[in-house]
């Protein structure tokens, strides 16, 4: 479902509006599956709250960006993917790395820099992988995920296999050259890719309108002939459908896609940000739209939930984010004679590729 445009309180053009949005959920929607989103959504906002937590207490170094607030973007996001396809990620990528299956300890342990993370310490906050998964990393340069996942994309087009590719990134990567460069390569070699762009209406302190001449993103790719279509990123079922959508005409028509996801960062940019730049109006109405209490509250009317549910599934959360600390407190850091390994794939490695 399209968000309309709305009028901040400062007067800007805004994609948020005053009140919460009345959704009805589908009738044929498998009723363990809402609940399966739910305890998803509830799993990365208690990891990321734990993460910040974490780094404010120095368990965790380098820079950290959170998708608190971002929930049901994430959730609908790695919902409409199949397990066979691939991702790349930007820098705020903690759920993602969850959505796409990873063990919470072994995210939380790439977190704290040990041996058992998903990247063996290596990575941590920002460059998260996963081969088994399919998570082909996060990266930290602006937009520098874009090309690489084209190139991907490329390679599934000469295998003549079915995988889709998916690439997320944030409204400023947009604005650079390397995504323009990549819509018109898949657009010439009819790749099978999805840009997924998460506009969460801040490219770190600037207002996506006053970055870019174009607010509604997806219409970039006008430029090239690539369709693309704008969803509410409070709204999982609404992502999730857009998502198989743009996979849909990827993985059968042999087509790149875009799909924009408008929803709203609760903290700043990164953990150490004190988001001075936003006016605190604008902040209460964009967490009033907070998609976890609400996704939780849809679940009530809709009968599919009790409120003794509700808090069975926070406390299996809280608990799994509690040991997801204490295995990454108790795990090794890297030896330091292992200083040079996992820098070339192995043997071992390319064939599991295949």
């Amino acid at each position: 479902m399209s968000t309309e445009q709305q009028k901040r309180p400062d007067g800007r053009d805004a994609t948020t509006t005053d009140k919460p949005r009345v959704v009805t959920l589908p009738e044929d929607e498998n009723r363990e599956t809402l609940v399966n989103y739910y305890h998803q959504m509830l799993l990365v906002r208690r990891f990321e709250e734990k993460s910040d937590e974490m780094y404010k207490m120095a368990r965790i170094g380098g820079y950290c960006h959170l998708n608190l607030g971002e929930e049901a973007t994430v959730v609908g996001f790695c919902a409409g993917l199949e397990p066979k396809d691939y991702l790349y990620t930007n820098y705020r990528e903690h759920g993602y790395a969850l959505g796409r299956g990873i063990a919470p300890n072994a995210v939380m342990a790439e977190l704290f820099g040990k041996e058992t993370g998903c990247s063996f310490g290596r990575g941590g906050s920002m460059h998260m992988f996963s081969l088994e998964h399919r998570l082909l990393g996060g990266y930290g340069i602006v937009g520098g995920q874009v090309p690489l996942a084209v190139g991907a994309a490329f390679a599934v087009a000469y295998r003549g296999t079915d995988e889709v590719v998916a690439v997320q990134m944030g409204d400023g990567a947009t604005n650079g050259g390397p995504f323009y460069e990549s819509l018109n390569l898949a657009r010439i070699y009819k790749l099978p890719v999805i840009f997924f762009v998460v506009n969460n209406q801040y490219g770190m302190g600037l207002p996506v309108e006053k970055g870019s001449a174009v607010s509604e993103l997806y219409r970039k790719g006008c430029a090239f002939d690539v369709r693309g279509e704008r969803v509410d990123g409070n709204d999982v079922l609404a992502v999730r459908d857009a998502v198989r959508r743009a996979a849909k005409v990827a993985r059968e028509e042999h087509e790149p896609y875009i799909v924009e996801a408008v929803s709203f960062r609760h903290r700043g940019h990164s953990v150490i940000d004190p988001d001075r730049y936003r006016d605190e109006e604008l902040v209460r109405q964009g967490r009033s739209l907070d998609p976890v209490p609400a996704f939780a509250r849809h679940l009530l009317e809709a009968h599919i939930i009790d409120d003794q549910g509700l808090r069975a599934i926070d406390e299996q959360v809280e608990q799994v984010v509690s040991e997801a600390v204490r295995f990454a407190e108790e795990s090794p850091f890297p030896a330091v004679e292992t200083l040079f390994d996992h820098i070339y794939a192995s043997d071992e490695h390319l064939q599991e590729s295949k």
